[in-house]
């Protein structure tokens, strides 16, 4: 994660905070409608990169500017690649290079590739975040650094342009949207990145003038890719225009002192990452993961606070809360921790590829893109159980009601605290969709009971026309443990099902039962629908059950929709 400079204070409008895939930006809202985000390289410039400094005005732009090179568009039109110098704001002005982003758009030669894997034009938000990676990737991939120009700003003009003349595609523009939940992208909007000018000549042009043949060129153009690869990155649409030089006084080029041709690298807009490295990215971030969760209630860590994210705390348990841009949801995460948040976004494990858990409930398994396990189950809060009142035990069940998420995860929380072992829950998602008035009996009693529950902006947690998920970690070891060793794992087996696989004994089943009754009990908690097929046992990697302190197999509750306070 980059980190912005102190902002200016003399901004009409002021400056907000905003950070896109790790990328921070100071954001200005222009006059006219527009936006600029500008990166920790562009602040000390912000005045100068203001449009009217460069583009807006047309005369300074046309006598301040040249063009570079261009990429023709679908419906014909070009998108041109600028060289201008802005004006001078406070003594000082900048050299830009400035060039409308073509997210969306099909890229030219993609229904003649091989590549089974289709490339796509980068948005300026992925383009910077993937610039800075690839600069920073020294650090982790063993090589040396690779130069390029400076990531400055984005700006968004308030224009709308209709897609059939920017040769966007509408599929790939809600495709790039679903997968910006930080920052609202734009379908009708144009985008420009704004790159810091670099000093020198493309190899392309060296050759064309004779300071080297094509022979050295190729080859020089191959070293760069390497490099890149080297780096963990490659670039779809290798060209010599995208590698700098710098030529000396008498037009040679210049050596370093080992001999090589320095360069430095531009035009990212087909910069994606090698398998290999996603690989290390998707671990790395899942390592991340695991130790924050084991950290998740003691205090934020990089980032006290997120500007679209609050801290707030709901029947003794916090959270933190925010908007799921992308579906108009709403989501808590469990703990203090804002750094947890984007992992439950519904992008990143609703659509993944999963298993029903049970025929009767929406339950099920899936792995989200971070690589984190989890189980996700549709809360049933609202809906009256379908129960026999004849029958004693379930007239209880159908007086009572289901619990909400809210109580589920407050209910796990003070079962921790008398050291019951449960599984834990991670976030708690509303659907951003309303839900069409139900035929069913409905039970009204945790609307009620959860009026005086708000949220800061004074709307009620427990809406009656929303869907709610509970997310929880799928069961496999301690969080303390799994953060310092991500191996070894435990194999779940509800204790119902380790009877009939004969991992245990029915006598046996009945102690773990009668026992984890009695300790609910004493707890001041009583579940109304007590069944084996609730209670987890643990395999470890030898097949053995782990077993608690009195040497009985450890059993760990798993669902927390009837248990009740007592």
């Amino acid at each position: 994660m980059t980190s912005i400079p102190n902002y200016p204070n003399n901004i009409p409008g002021g400056v907000q905070a905003v950070s896109v895939f790790g990328m921070d930006y100071a954001h200005v809202g222009l006059r006219g409608g527009g936006d600029l985000y500008v990166t920790k390289y562009g602040v000390p410039f912000i005045h100068n990169l203001f449009p009217e400094n460069y583009w807006t005005d047309k005369d300074w732009f046309a006598r301040n500017s040249s063009k570079l090179f261009g990429h023709e568009f679908r419906s014909g039109g070009t998108s041109t690649i600028y060289r201008v110098r802005t004006k001078e704001v406070n003594g000082k002005s900048k050299e830009i290079v400035l060039k409308w982003n073509r997210m969306g758009q099909d890229v030219p030669g993609e229904q003649d590739s091989d590549d089974p894997v289709a490339a796509e034009f980068n948005s300026p938000y992925e383009e910077f975040a993937l610039v800075m990676e690839m600069r920073n990737a020294w650090r982790e991939s063993g090589t040396s650094r690779i130069s390029t120009h400076k990531p400055l700003a984005i700006y968004v003009p308030a224009d709308i342009v209709q897609l059939d003349r920017t040769g966007r595609r509408e599929h790939k523009m809600v495709a790039k949207i679903r997968s910006h939940p930080e920052i609202e992208l734009d379908m009708f909007r144009p985008y420009a990145v704004i790159y810091e000018w670099i000093k020198g000549i493309d190899i392309a042009e060296i050759c064309h003038r004779g300071v080297i043949d094509e022979e050295t060129m190729g080859s020089l153009t191959l070293e760069v890719e390497a490099h890149m690869k080297r780096l963990g990155f490659v670039v779809r649409d290798r060209k010599p225009q995208h590698i700098i030089v710098r030529p000396n006084s008498k037009g040679a080029l210049v050596h370093n002192r080992k001999g090589a041709i320095p360069y430095a690298v531009v035009d990212f807009e087909l910069l994606e990452r090698t398998a290999e490295w996603e690989e290390k990215v998707r671990s790395a971030k899942r390592r991340e993961y695991l130790r924050r969760q084991a950290h998740r209630f003691e205090g934020p860590g990089a980032r006290t606070t997120l500007p679209h994210l609050k801290r707030v705390n709901l029947l003794g348990v916090d959270y933190t809360f925010g908007h799921a841009e992308s579906t108009g949801g709403r989501l808590w995460v469990v703990g203090k921790d804002p750094e947890l948040f984007d992992y439950f976004l519904p992008e990143r494990w609703q659509h993944t590829p999963r298993t029903r858990l049970s025929t009767i409930d929406e339950i099920y398994e899936t792995t989200t893109k971070d690589s984190v396990h989890v189980v996700w189950r549709l809360s049933r809060v609202g809906r009256c159980p379908e129960m026999d009142p004849f029958r004693p035990e379930e007239r209880r069940i159908t007086e009572y009601g289901y619990n909400s998420p809210f109580e589920e995860v407050s209910i796990v929380d003070r079962l921790n605290l008398k050291s019951i072992p449960t599984t834990l829950p991670r976030a708690i998602y509303e659907s951003g969709h309303r839900l069409p008035a139900s035929g069913f009996l409905s039970d009204e009693s945790r609307y009620r009971s959860h009026e005086h529950l708000k949220l800061p902006d004074g709307s009620p947690v427990l809406r009656r026309d929303r869907d709610y998920i509970v997310i929880w970690g799928y069961w496999n070891k301690p969080d303390e443990l799994l953060a310092t060793n991500d191996s070894d794992y435990y194999q779940a087996v509800s204790a119902l099902n380790a009877l009939r696989l004969g991992i245990i004994s029915e006598e046996t089943y009945i102690l773990l039962m009668q026992r984890m009754k009695d300790e609910l009990a004493s707890s001041g908690f009583e579940d109304l629908n007590f069944r084996g097929n609730h209670k987890l046992l643990s395999l470890d990697s030898s097949g053995r059950l782990l077993m608690d302190a009195k040497g009985l197999p450890e059993v760990r509750i798993c669902n927390f929709e009837l248990i009740k306070r007592i």
